[in-house]
């Protein structure tokens, strides 16, 4: 199943000729990832108020393969790779009108209030599954 979020370049996401500055890329794939999870019914302030969870990004490899500009319109698919009781891993693409510009994989974990590993809650495995 995969996961579509729009993004619209704004000047503000530019570099000085107008192209998508690189690190914008993971700002695009984060607020994508926020509203995959938010998708499956997690709410992240009340896991983190009610179970002391939190997920943080463990790895991320990235591939830059074509610039975005300006004013483009983008989407950001999202994809599970595998998961694990304490990872999930995720496929992750920017794309322009079916291009991909972008392509990214990311390794999750869920982390204590104490920032220890921890098994991933509950909701997650059973809305992957």
């Amino acid at each position: 199943m995969t996961h579509t979020f729009p993004v619209h370049v704004y000047y503000e996401d530019t570099d000085l000729a107008g192209i998508v500055y690189y690190a914008n890329y993971l700002k695009f794939i984060e607020r994508a990832r926020t509203e995959w999870v938010r998708g499956m019914g997690v709410d992240q302030v009340a896991l983190k108020a009610e179970e002391g969870l939190v997920f943080a990004v463990r790895r991320v490899e990235a591939d830059y393969l074509s610039p975005a500009r300006f004013d483009d319109d983008l989407s950001v698919e999202t994809e599970l790779e595998a998961m694990t009781g304490a990872r999930i891993v995720l496929n992750q693409r920017v794309t322009r009108a079916g291009e991909v510009l972008f392509d990214a994989k990311v390794t999750l974990v869920a982390l204590t209030e104490t920032g220890q590993p921890a098994r991933l809650p509950a909701i997650i495995r059973r809305n992957l599954h």
